[in-house]
């Protein structure tokens, strides 16, 4: 089972990546973003996707430019994810076989962002649209629209999110903090798991 939670390890290393990683899948979390701007983040997306890329979906954040989704895709990852909505960058992903989930915050950049054909939207700053501003959202977007909660998202804001028809999530902080060993992190996405499938 696929569920829409996607885990940003954000500041992750690729001596950590394997154990973490290991962890979230074990716990039910299959969705893997490992953000450009991390230590060595190819190096830990390479490791990723070659242990666990059968069984998980990879990818790299805080993607800016084409020529970045073409060393992402390179590795055999399948998720691109940005923190802004740049057309190219997301043709770019499709083109090259990938998922793609740039961050927008208003309905001018959802619908650009669709029309390049991103695979489903990252509602970014979470925390800032917060879940009032997702539900004027989803009454003008097309019904159909993936639409992921990114940024403040943690256990305890995920019902509202959900009631306001976020179709899924992006956890950083409130999943893994740099440092932070394989066992703390299985704790939280056994947690973010167990709500998720408990629904509203």
């Amino acid at each position: 089972m696929t569920r829409p939670i996607i885990a940003i390890l954000r500041g992750i290393t690729p001596p950590e990546a394997l154990g973490v990683t290991e962890a979230l899948i074990n716990a039910g979390v299959t969705v893997i973003e490992v953000p450009l701007n991390s230590p060595d983040a190819l190096g830990s997306v390479r490791q990723i996707v070659r242990a666990f890329g059968n069984v998980a979906q990879i990818g790299a954040g805080t993607v800016l430019r084409v020529e970045q989704v073409a060393q992402v895709a390179e590795l055999g990852a399948r998720l691109v994810v940005s923190p802004n909505c740049d057309t190219d960058v997301i043709r770019a992903t499709r083109q090259a076989g990938l998922d793609s989930y740039p961050g927008i915050m208003t309905p001018t950049e959802a619908f650009a962002a669709i029309d390049a054909g991103a695979t489903g939207l990252k509602l970014f700053p979470g925390e800032l649209i917060g879940p009032v501003g997702l539900k004027a959202m989803r009454a003008v977007l097309p019904p159909q629209t993936a639409c992921y909660a990114v940024g403040g998202v943690n256990a305890e804001t995920l019902p509202a999110w959900r009631k306001a028809g976020a179709t899924g999530i992006g956890v950083g902080s409130a999943l893994y903090r740099p440092g932070d060993d394989a066992a703390t992190v299985a704790g939280k996405a056994a947690e973010l798991v167990r709500i998720w499938d408990a629904g509203v």
